[in-house]
């Protein structure tokens, strides 16, 4: 298990398959960090596709878009699911941002966000809930861990007006 990720750290480099009909080529395009050099980058980790609060989560950032763009932000979702589980998911709730599929967790293990969870006393491996504000230079502006979907939106709009 990786350590959590502190404000001014450089953010993890990345390099994934995404899906999404806003990408220019389409579902199976890889994304990476450098797409998003120069701008502020929000990335976000959910547990999975089209359950209740990831889809709380996806469907209130869609709908601040526009908003999270006014601030220069981008938004980048990101979970274990495959490239057609998320093309299902973005095509179903019309999602407007790519959703990176880290199918072997390499990604969620170097953000910090892949840990012991724990449900009805069983205890197992998951993605914690969490957010990464991004700056132009890509080092760590803001960090969420165990956000709440229903408080995703407002934790962005503040951290990235400061950021």
């Amino acid at each position: 298990m990786t350590a959590s990720l502190a404000v001014g750290a450089p953010a993890p480099d990345f390099s994934l398959p995404a899906a999404n009909s806003a990408l220019p080529a389409g579902g199976g395009k890889n994304v990476s960090l450098a797409d998003f050099r120069g701008k502020k980058l929000l990335i976000y980790f959910y547990p999975k596709d089209d359950t209740p609060g990831c889809t709380t989560q996806a469907c209130a950032l869609n709908e601040n878009l526009s908003a999270l763009n006014k601030l220069s932000l981008a938004v980048v979702g990101v979970s274990k699911d495959s490239v057609p589980s998320h093309e299902k998911f973005a095509q179903k709730f019309g999602l407007k941002f790519p959703l990176i599929s880290d199918k072997d967790g390499d990604m969620c293990e170097r953000y910090g966000v892949w840990k012991e969870k724990s449900m009805m006393g069983k205890k197992y491996m998951g993605i914690e809930r969490s957010c990464f504000l991004v700056d132009e230079s890509g080092r760590i502006a803001a960090v969420k861990y165990g956000v709440k979907p229903e408080e995703q939106v407002a934790w962005a709009q503040g951290a990235a007006s400061k950021a």
